[in-house]
């Protein structure tokens, strides 16, 4: 059995199929998912789903992609504060604090809103005792920096759909936290990203879809789906010359760990 560490299936390219979703997810063989939130205005519905389904876990968190001040569906982001992350995740079904990080790729200095609030959420989850999902990109330096400056290897996490070097790799091992791999390590052109997935040591890998996004060989440039996890675990089999069923196992024994879940 598979689980998909990390998709949103509260987005609209899945939100209106969830039953579909679901069902060709279990057809796959993959036995549970983790729904993740990027906007308070969005965790109701991602709550609500977890809570309908046994085998459906949920984040609270804010992306770093949503500048302050910016919308979601013409409704202004609120800002999330420590006492109001620890808040929402009081709840059995929230099993971590996330999607945060930062994200340099698209936005422009001055970005310290950005800062401040990745900061807030570790803040949040070592109040919450409960892991962090971690987005980052063009920013791992940054990254690591204020992970380490405001003790994150406290509570670890994940470093969600990695596609950083070896040593960004290694260093976020040592603190404590987990690799995730996404749908990315299967393209032909990932070829630094597999020599990482070949690396990490199997009791501190994850696999993802991130769906709706990055779609895995053979599915690439589809809507993707939790059920299409299971080409990220034998892409990785294959590469480090492993039965795909260790890498399932694995994978799924470091979710339910990683994410303090009782099975």
């Amino acid at each position: 059995m598979y689980i998909d560490s990390h998709c949103h299936l509260c987005f609209p390219e899945l939100a209106g199929d969830i039953d579909g979703v679901l069902a060709r997810m279990a057809a796959a063989g993959v036995s549970g998912a983790l729904n993740i939130c990027v906007t308070l205005e969005e965790f109701p519905r991602v709550l609500a789903l977890a809570e309908r389904h046994p085998n459906i876990w949920c984040s609270v968190g804010v992306h770093p992609d949503y500048p302050a001040g910016s919308a979601e569906h013409g409704a202004p982001i609120e800002e999330p504060s420590v006492e109001r992350l620890v808040q929402l995740a009081d709840h059995p079904k929230v099993v971590a604090i996330g999607e945060t990080g930062l994200d340099y790729y698209r936005l422009q200095e001055p970005l310290d809103w950005q800062r401040e609030r990745f900061r807030t959420h570790i803040r949040a989850a070592r109040l919450a005792r409960k892991p962090l999902i971690v987005h980052t990109r063009s920013a791992a330096d940054d990254t690591l920096r204020l992970m380490r400056e405001e003790g994150a290897g406290e509570v670890g996490g994940v470093m969600h759909c990695f596609t950083e070097t070896w040593e960004v790799a290694r260093d976020a091992l040592d603190l404590g936290f987990c690799i995730s791999f996404s749908g990315i390590v299967t393209f032909k052109s990932a070829r630094d990203l597999q020599e990482v997935a070949r690396r990490v040591p199997l009791d501190r890998l994850l696999i993802e879809t991130d769906a709706p996004y990055l779609a895995p060989v053979p599915h690439r440039g589809r809507t993707n789906e939790p059920a299409y996890v299971r080409h990220v675990a034998a892409k990785i089999a294959a590469l480090r010359q492993l039965p795909e069923q260790e890498i399932a196992t694995k994978s799924t024994d470091n979710f339910y760990c990683i994410f303090n879940i009782l099975c």
